[in-house]
Order: structure tokens, then C-alpha cells, then sequence
């Protein structure tokens, strides 16, 4: 079985912007399942796709399944069985010998920037990069499942 421990991070705009980062790559999200205790996603960039299935979340900590499968598959499900979805520009860099995912949100989600680091265990210590601001793992709206059903732009500010 398959376990997801990951904490995720709001980033500041202005220190990613003058970051040194790798190029990003574009990712097209939907979700074939989309529920408050389990979902179901597909997720394609011009070169993978993959089919993840994933639990409740408990504490920071949710059990997942994630498969490889063909790009024509995966675009085929996002296009005719996909109830929400996202677009993202999703960047992966290491500091502090951790691999950080920071997502910049595309379409509706526009102007949101969310990093999120995956660990081996709940209580494991790592250092933050400068560029990460507030700690956002326990508000599910930061959720990518969310974010497809209440994008950032409907949000109240």
C-alpha cells in the first residue's frame, strides 16, 4: 500500500520570481472522482501521464495509488470523464537534500504559488527555503482537488 506524507507551503511571489529554479513543466489535472475522503486523478504533461488514486487525508498523511499509463489514455480520460480540473506550471528543485514541488497555478487558480515537500515520516525535520511563507498542509482548500472545484479567483481576499 502506498502512503503520501507531504506538507505544503504558500510561496512568496517576489523571492520565487528572482529564484534560481529549473525549467517547469505544464501539467493538465482533472479528477475522474472527486469527494472529500477519496479521489481519483489523472494528470498528463507532453510526456507521462498518470492515474492516481488517493484516501483521506490523516493528519498530513493519505494512503495513494499512483500508475503509469499511456499519454493518449490519459487526455482521452481528462477529455471525456473528467468532473474538475487544473492546470499548473510545476517546478522541482532540491534544498536542504528535499525535493520541493512548487505548483504556479494557471486559469482560474492564476496567481497562486504552492510548494509542497514529501517526507518519510510525519515528524521529519527539514530546512524551509527563503521563499516559502506560510504553512497551509491542514487547510484543505490548498487541496488541488479543491482548488479544481473553488479556483483561488473566487476566493474572498
Amino acid at each position: 500500500m502506498g502512503v503520501e506524507i507531504e506538507r505544503k507551503f504558500l510561496v512568496d511571489t517576489g523571492k520565487w520570481q528572482q529564484a534560481v529554479k529549473p525549467a517547469g513543466t505544464y501539467y493538465r489535472q482533472g479528477y475522474l472522482l472527486n469527494e472529500d475522503k477519496r479521489t481519483i486523478r489523472v494528470r498528463v504533461t507532453d510526456k507521462q501521464a498518470f492515474i492516481t488514486i488517493k484516501g483521506a487525508t490523516a493528519g498530513i498523511s493519505r494512503k495513494e495509488f499512483e500508475y503509469e499509463i499511456p499519454v493518449a489514455d490519459g487526455t482521452e480520460l481528462l477529455n471525456g470523464f473528467a468532473v474538475s480540473e487544473i492546470e499548473k506550471i510545476r517546478y522541482r528543485l532540491y534544498f536542504g537534500n528535499k525535493l520541493w514541488e512548487v505548483d504556479d497555478f494557471l486559469g482560474d487558480n492564476s496567481g497562486l504559488l504552492i510548494a509542497e515537500i514529501e517526507l518519510q515520516q510525519e515528524n521529519e525535520t527539514f530546512d524551509l527555503p527563503d521563499w516559502i511563507t506560510s504553512e497551509v498542509s491542514h487547510d484543505a482548500k490548498y487541496y488541488n482537488s479543491n482548488l479544481s472545484k473553488n479556483p483561488y479567483k473566487n476566493w474572498d481576499m
